[in-house]
């Protein structure tokens, strides 16, 4: 069974709140979310942004892991993701939710950068652990963007809480890019192992597994594909799916120079479904065709 969360007037009627002031966001006191025990073990989606900032464990799982949150965690849900509510918390939960509807944002800056912000599809394990001091900062945001949904909505209403948004996921970002630096230690374990199943994986016959995938080397160590990803940004200056390829192009040199094969072989051999592919992705990293490559070399 699965309910589906529409509107945020909704999220206010089962919390016995009043309505929202602004139909399309609202911030909420987790003080006041009161789980009921009808709520427990049922999947919810929603289509709202919801981000929580709390200090106890809520019970709350998504996908395949749990909300355990201690003290300055926050979390980041898109719409269209699953949750549900395992548990009653032990405790009063203390923090903040913010939920706000896509439309909010459609049409602004913000709304074609929301696709970039990958940490609304990090795992639960992976949330955004904060100072007291990183709290202060995003929670200041929030009280903002409340004082402004309080306000009588004018013409300047949603200009004045996009911005206060923007600004608070920037904040966000800067955040999660101190958390991988002090981390960097544990990166480097992680960064070891992607190298190693890279060339487990290319040491292999690959004609009928196909390339590499992000996901794949994401599931193999434990991360969501949009977290490894950053992570690998921010230790080596490239993607994972940037380490994909180079380790397919020094694959595909060695290949090159050490066999007759024809670039066709070889584009099969290394996973490509069409040839005239490899040989565009090889261009492109080397700016010069297979052909040439081999030639020259």
């Amino acid at each position: 069974m699965r309910f589906h969360i529409e509107l945020l007037s909704q999220i206010h009627n089962a919390l016995d709140l009043e309505k929202p002031k602004n139909p399309l966001i609202s911030v909420i006191d987790m003080s006041k979310f009161k789980v009921k025990d009808t709520w427990i073990d049922i999947k919810y989606s929603s289509s709202l942004y919801t981000i929580t900032l709390k200090d106890e464990s809520c019970g709350m799982e998504y996908g395949r892991n749990t909300y355990d949150f201690q003290e300055g965690v926050m979390s980041f849900i898109a719409p269209e993701q699953v949750f549900r509510i395992k548990t009653k918390p032990y405790q009063k939960i203390n923090g903040w939710m913010l939920n706000f509807h896509p439309e909010l944002i459609r049409n602004t800056a913000l709304g074609m950068k929301m696709n970039q912000l990958n940490f609304f599809s990090y795992n639960t394990h992976e949330a955004l652990h904060l100072s007291e001091q990183e709290q202060e900062t995003v929670t200041n945001c929030i009280k903002m963007i409340d004082s402004e949904i309080q306000e009588r909505i004018d013409r300047h209403s949603n200009s004045v809480i996009v911005s206060s948004l923007e600004l608070f996921f920037n904040y966000c970002i800067r955040f999660y890019e101190r958390q991988f630096h002090t981390r960097a230690s544990e990166n480097k374990d992680i960064l070891s192992k992607v190298e190693f199943l890279l060339k487990q994986y290319y040491s292999k016959d690959i004609r009928l597994k196909g390339l590499p995938t992000v996901s794949y080397l994401a599931e193999n160590v434990n991360l969501s594909p949009g977290y490894l990803s950053d992570l690998l940004k921010n230790e080596t200056g490239k993607s994972a799916k940037e380490h994909i390829n180079l380790h397919l192009i020094e694959k595909a040199k060695i290949i090159l120079l050490n066999s007759n094969l024809s670039v066709s072989e070889i584009a099969y051999d290394l996973g490509f479904e069409y040839p005239q592919h490899f040989s565009k992705m090889f261009k492109s990293k080397t700016g010069m065709s297979p052909t040439q490559y081999r030639n020259v070399s």
